[in-house]
């Protein structure tokens, strides 16, 4: 917890930063702030507490089977797996070919006539 002393060095900083006529909307803001949290966090706490009946009554029903057969492979697995090579090394990649670099023409615009 804040000491008496330490608690008016804030004041007196906060004072500072935000002058006399934004400290009063601050404090709002932060007690508003504050409310919604604390009626969020009771909300949380009531939903875990409340009674788990309509899940209770799910769990007692039998699970259901599976009206349609699942859906069979059209190829045997292994022949995606034939088209690329796996074992061979891979090619490096082209050095990148460097532009030889053209100076820029040199413009005398001391002498004008």
């Amino acid at each position: 917890m804040l000491a008496g002393a330490n608690t008016m060095v804030i004041l007196v900083i906060l004072l500072l930063m935000f002058g006399a006529k934004k400290l009063p909307e601050l404090a709002r803001g932060l007690g508003q702030a504050m409310k919604e949290f604390s009626k969020a966090k009771n909300d949380i706490h009531d939903e875990i507490l409340r009674d788990p009946a309509p899940t209770s009554q799910m769990a007692q029903q039998p699970p259901q089977q599976l009206q349609q057969p699942m859906v069979q492979p059209q190829q045997p697995a292994g022949t995606y797996a034939q088209s690329a090579p796996v074992n061979q090394p891979v090619p490096p990649a082209p050095a990148p070919v460097a532009q030889p670099v053209q100076p820029a023409p040199v413009v005398d615009v001391t002498h004008q006539v």
